[in-house]
């Protein structure tokens, strides 16, 4: 589908100001399932641009919200680059984890009452963005979630004070999950996964499981770690996902 691409919507957030957000859809009349894509570190790169068209041409109205809008300009982003790295790894440890949850539940909301939305609403996440898709599943709101090598979930480790409740918090899971990792991705070791993995069966999650031979980052389409082969896998597992949860 051709789209209507980086429309920005900036959503207000009490407490925190405006959430500016991209919203990426078909160009054509109808309502379409929405999706709630949450960034790396670095906020609405390139990169996320083009994974955010990918699954708006595939018939979704997809909303990436800027993760990081109290600390940085609407429209920023970080580089690729170890300034970059250390700005969006000290910001994931600096804003609250409530302050992380009521930019879901902001954006559940407007995405869910778009009129180019079915109100059936998922979401996706890359990286940090992967923990953060997580969370947002724990809205009622949201129907499933693909997370792919999600950070700091086993260590508990994200927001300010380094303490979530993500582990805990799924005994309130409803959504169903998809969660990808890559073997040799270092910041989720396989302890790590284990962790993961025994916390969702002990509270009878509904969620599939993939682990490829990769590394972090292997869907960003900028620098050696990306992986086109697996990037192509992924899409199609996702939009399968999608098509089964989101109808």
């Amino acid at each position: 589908m051709i789209l209507r691409s980086d429309e920005i919507v900036d959503i207000p957030v009490p407490g925190a100001g405006a959430m500016r957000t991209h919203l990426f859809r078909p160009a054509v009349e109808g309502r379409f399932p929405g999706v709630l894509l949450f960034s790396e570190i670095y906020q609405v790169t390139a990169p996320i641009r083009r994974l955010a068209a990918m699954l708006a041409g595939n018939g979704h109205v997809v909303a990436v919200p800027e993760v990081y809008h109290e600390y940085e300009p609407a429209g920023a982003t970080l580089g690729y680059d170890p300034a970059g790295t250390d700005r969006g790894n000290t910001l994931k440890i600096t804003k609250p984890v409530a302050a992380f949850d009521a930019d879901a539940s902001a954006a559940i909301s407007m995405l869910a009452e778009h009129p180019a939305c079915t109100g059936r609403v998922a979401t996706f996440g890359v990286c940090l963005g992967g923990h953060l898709a997580l969370r947002a599943a724990l809205d009622p709101r949201v129907s499933a979630a693909a997370c792919f090598y999600p950070t700091d979930v086993h260590s508990g480790t994200l927001g300010e004070g380094r303490a979530d409740d993500t582990l805990a918090r799924l005994s309130d899971l409803r959504a169903e999950l998809m969660l990808v990792w890559g073997r040799q991705d270092p910041h989720v070791p396989p302890a790590g996964r284990a962790t993961i993995r025994t916390r969702l069966e002990e509270v009878d999650a509904a969620y599939e499981w993939h682990e490829w031979n990769a590394q972090h980052a292997f869907l960003r389409d900028e620098g050696p770690r990306y992986d086109p082969a697996l990037f192509l896998q992924a899409v199609a597992l996702t939009l399968a996902f999608y098509r089964r949860t989101l109808t």
